[in-house]
């Protein structure tokens, strides 16, 4: 069985598939929103693309605390353009709208903004914590 696995590994490895995980995956905290919130977002592969779900929320003062959101999908539809630019929608909680988004990221900072109905909005810079 270990000589068949490992055959399998190297197969794969010979044949240049990638194993490495996409640097946008893992836990953001967002940046403040109107209502001097924040949340934590677990972005991971959904398909071809990428997807962050609201996890967790916290307050003004940092406290989590409950609300409608948490389970919501904010990112969806986010696809990676190369040299840390992504392009996707973003939902807005405190706004309750979804925007055509711009995602860019360097190192453990995610700068991100978007656009609905010509209206554009800075989301501010997401930091990575996981």
């Amino acid at each position: 069985m270990k000589t068949i696995t490992l055959a399998a590994v190297a197969t794969l490895m010979s044949a240049g598939v990638a194993f490495a995980a996409d640097p946008l995956e893992g836990f953001w905290r967002t940046a403040k929103d109107d209502n001097g919130n924040s949340g934590l977002i677990h972005v991971k592969p959904c398909g071809d693309k990428l997807c962050g779900t609201l996890v967790k929320s916290y307050d003004a003062a940092g406290k989590e605390i409950t609300t409608e959101n948490t389970g919501r999908q904010i990112i969806s539809e986010t696809v990676n353009k190369g040299g840390g630019s992504y392009k996707g929608k973003v939902y807005s909680p405190d706004r309750g709208k979804t925007y055509n988004s711009k995602l860019n990221l360097s190192g453990n900072a995610l700068k991100v903004s978007g656009c609905v109905l010509g209206i554009c909005r800075d989301g501010g810079t997401w930091k990575k914590v996981k």
